[in-house]
């Protein structure tokens, strides 16, 4: 039987929110020792990971030649409009769970756990992933001498599974679950130590491009190009030939080239969200959270354009190996040796990246399982090294079994689907969040006399913001254009139905772009007239939700140009997640569709929120009943039944 009752009960159940008006930042059974500077060494090193030495060539080479710097600021911005989100709900609500924790206090719980699902899917397939990557390049520098070793002796000739089972790649997982597992402030100092390492490899590379480049690589005449071609492809004249390496110049594949190079590199900056995840273990997370997202970021970006520069500096883009650049590169300054250098950095920066990717896949896991929304087991702490030490050893079993069988690269784009999920909703939650009257995360402190009281409202609350804007408030246009000065609960609704709208809008104008691009290309009437209609009413929307008042509460930090700002983040992070392919979102479904079956089965009956809200029941209906009695009288004694509105029993801060 289901903890509520029939059909709108059931609903209420799947879109209730968590209130941590109970909890303050010192309550948590986790150790509360990381500064400032570990969030940002942890956000650059499980964000600047191994792509940094293959990712440039590979674009540059494919998609847009020296503009590839233009590439990766586009990309960032895009990246900086996700970050700026994760920011102000760090500095919100500071906290274990990452985007599942903003989903949770916001739109609800049904919601929270499809985010918090597929955040553990995309850091299995990551953790799993860079595991074998790190493998895959130390084995290089031996020679190959692993992979024909296990290749020879230990093949699997099985559809689905890897050619043969990675054993260093188990090792890796396991060594570094066990060192998070030891504690997160040792795990910090690794990190610290193998970032330092990478920065100063790509510091190295950037020095070299400047000194040892040629700034006519990016002046490379169209002429030029069409004579390689012609001998490229053995013709005798170049007058009929077109030139496969564009036009030349500074962007030779025009603009366009340089967007596919953005849409690219944008996964370039996946990452940062693991510092999100670190609300109960660092001090002073408000201001931490921000600025070690921010921080992260822009020197990530600094790196990634340092490093695109000076290998299209060194050589012509259209030479570089779209798998080894780096070595290559050097190599063709005359500088051989150099390519050890960047063996070294590459392996520091799997390192790191590794270590991004399993940090905050415990986490998640275990704020869901202190929710009830998981099994409890999973919300174990350890009494000494004050680390989610069950989940942290489970998830590392999980993705070391992953990387010792299976072949993950047609699994990689479901870790887009997740993450780029997450990045849609947390910018739908600050949109939704910054409109409300009340902000039901945070209340006052409990009240006994009040408890009751607040209970029946509560239990109302729904069935009052539908009919508030027929009977009270009467909807109209007017009301739409020209609200009150201060939210009230008209100005919410209409703002959920906005951002509602928004989404139906972005998801059908990401759509149209995608798989009717033909169509508007040939400039077909229908095509052309349903982008114009589709463009214009996002503008519209977007200039309502921006009409309609602000929560006036301040905190920490505070994303800049709302709504503007988290609406075209949102069309981003659905317009790329429409790129993936069929079959990704056909392997989606069936991980979606375990989730769903784990949530219905276990989640909705042990929610710790569904707890709370029987016990609200209950209270409400022996206040309606002492009320009936006494109409006038006051009752003194207080309500036990309603304790439960503290959330978690107060436990002071564990420390290191």
């Amino acid at each position: 039987m289901l903890p509520c009752g029939p059909a709108l009960s059931f609903v209420r159940c799947l879109v209730r929110k968590k209130n941590v008006s109970g909890e303050s930042p010192e309550d948590s059974k986790l150790c509360r020792c990381l500064s400032t500077v570990d969030l940002i060494a942890l956000g650059v090193g499980s964000t600047l990971g191994a792509g940094v030495y293959v990712l440039a060539g590979e674009v540059a080479k494919s998609d847009s030649g020296p503009s590839i710097v233009v590439s990766f600021l586009i990309a960032a911005l895009a990246s900086v409009m996700a970050g700026l989100c994760y920011a102000e709900f760090g500095a919100r609500v500071p906290k274990t769970g990452s985007a599942y924790l903003y989903t949770y206090v916001t739109v609800g719980e049904l919601w929270a756990f499809i985010t918090g699902w597929n955040l553990i899917l995309s850091y299995v397939i990551g953790t799993s992933s860079v595991a074998r990557a790190w493998s895959g390049t130390f084995d290089e520098l031996l020679g190959k001498q692993i992979g024909h070793f296990f290749g020879t002796y230990f093949k699997m000739n099985y559809s689905g599974l890897a050619e043969y089972p990675d054993f260093f790649a188990v090792f890796l997982i396991l060594l570094l679950s066990g060192l998070l597992s030891f504690g997160v402030k040792e795990s910090a100092w690794v990190n610290k130590i193998f970032t330092a390492i990478n920065i100063l490899v790509l510091l190295f590379v950037m020095i070299s491009g400047f000194v040892k480049g040629d700034a006519d690589n990016w002046k490379i005449s169209e002429e030029y190009l069409l004579n390689l071609t012609a001998i490229t492809e053995s013709v005798s004249s170049y007058e009929n030939v077109t030139s496969i390496y564009g036009s030349g110049g500074f962007m030779p594949y025009g603009f366009t080239g340089t967007l596919a190079g953005a849409a690219t590199c944008f996964y370039a900056f996946v990452g940062f969200d693991c510092i999100a995840t670190t609300g109960e273990e660092v001090k002073n997370p408000q201001k931490a959270i921000p600025i070690g997202i921010v921080a992260s970021l822009l020197v990530c970006f600094m790196a990634y354009f340092g490093v695109s520069a000076a290998l299209t500096l060194m050589m012509p883009y259209y030479l570089l190996d779209e798998k080894s650049p780096l070595p290559v590169a050097f190599e063709y300054v005359g500088w051989g040796p150099a390519k050890y250098v960047v063996a070294v950095g590459s392996l520091c920066a799997l390192s790191t990246s590794l270590l991004g990717s399993i940090f905050p896949m415990p986490r998640v896991i275990y704020a869901m399982a202190k929710d009830g929304l998981l099994f409890k087991c999973l919300a174990q702490i350890s009494s000494k090294t004050k680390t989610p030490l069950v989940a942290t050893l489970s998830s590392g079993a999980v993705a070391a079994i992953m990387a010792f069988l299976f072949d993950l690269k047609a699994l990689v784009d479901m870790m887009s689907i997740g993450t780029l999920l997450a990045y849609s909703l947390v910018a739908t939650c600050v949109l939704i969040l910054r409109y409300q009257p009340t902000l039901t995360y945070e209340q006052p402190k409990y009240s006994p006399e009040k408890a009751a009281l607040a209970a029946c409202e509560r239990e109302s609350a729904v069935s009052e913001s539908q009919i508030n804007m027929i009977q009270e408030n009467r909807f109209s246009l007017q009301a739409l254009i020209n609200p009150s000065s201060l939210p009230t609960q008209q100005t919410a609704t209409t703002v959920n139905f906005l951002v509602g709208l928004l989404a139906f809008l972005v998801c059908g104008l990401s759509v149209l772009t995608t798989y009717g691009i033909h169509f508007i290309a040939n400039l077909e009437p229908w095509s052309i007239g349903l982008l114009a209609v589709l463009v214009a009413s996002f503008i519209v929307t977007i200039l309502l939700i921006q009409r309609q008042p602000q929560n006036q509460q301040k905190v920490a930090f505070m994303v800049p140009l709302l709504p503007f700002l988290p609406s075209f983040s949102i069309l981003v992070n659905i317009y790329l997640m429409v790129q993936l392919s069929g079959d990704t979102w056909i392997r989606f479904s069936f991980w979606m569709a375990l989730g769903i079956l784990i949530y219905f089965a276990y989640g909705i009956r042990h929610s710790l929120e569904g707890h709370r809200s029987e016990e609200d029941d209950n209270s409400c209906s022996e206040n309606s009943g002492l009320q009936e009695k006494n109409p006038v009288e006051e009752v003194d004694e207080p309500e036990n039944a309603n304790e439960s509105d503290q959330f978690l029993p107060h436990e002071r801060t564990s420390e290191c």
